[in-house]
């Protein structure tokens, strides 16, 4: 009887180990040309940015498709768009770029994982773009870089209830409104949408 007790307990722990490692964290998905899932973040139990990224597609119905190379695997295709020259996806978690691939990060809970579609040039890929809500109906937007290094973004455009409004150095109040609020930039990659 004892032994069975100690066996039972010894396969309990180890199915319940993987859960006990999964982190609580916010997911976004951003195309090249919209968002294909997450526009709020909403929140998914993952161990790691590409299990975040595969439960996502379970509950965006989207396809991504993994590659092979001697680096191991990278993400080639997410949606309609695949991987080609100086284009494809890569990720941030909490507005930084790891030198790891999505499967070796491990996320711990209140991560936010972000993965976008980037065109990389001389300076290296756009940066993303994050928004915050304010008191007052009132919202600041930032650019993060892929150190995560973040600075007012100037240029950035709100968009609230099929109306756009410019802010200045970064920042907008725009009054009452309905829905979400989204911001924009040229040469940036969307942000997240807040009420």
């Amino acid at each position: 009887m004892l032994r069975r007790i100690v066996v039972l307990s010894v396969l309990l722990a180890l199915v319940l180990t993987p859960a006990a490692l999964a982190a609580s964290a916010k997911i976004r998905i951003e195309g090249k040309t919209q968002t294909i899932f997450g526009a709020a973040q909403p929140k998914v139990v993952a161990d790691n940015a590409l299990q975040a990224l595969d439960l996502a597609s379970l509950a965006g119905e989207f396809y991504y498709a993994l590659t092979s190379s001697s680096f191991g695997d990278y993400v080639s295709q997410i949606g309609k768009y695949a991987a080609g020259g100086s284009s494809g996806w890569v990720f941030k978690v909490n507005g930084v770029s790891p030198p790891v691939g999505a499967d070796k990060v491990t996320l711990k809970d209140g991560d936010v994982v972000l993965w976008y579609w980037a065109t990389f040039g001389s300076a290296g890929g756009p940066p993303t773009l994050d928004l915050k809500r304010l008191p007052a109906n009132c919202y600041v937007v930032e650019s993060v870089n892929d150190t995560g290094a973040r600075s007012r973004a100037a240029g950035a455009t709100l968009l609230a209830g099929g109306r756009r409004f410019k802010t200045k150095a970064g920042r907008a109040c725009i009054g009452k409104h309905a829905g979400l609020v989204r911001a924009v930039a040229p040469g940036a990659v969307r942000s997240n949408a807040v009420k």
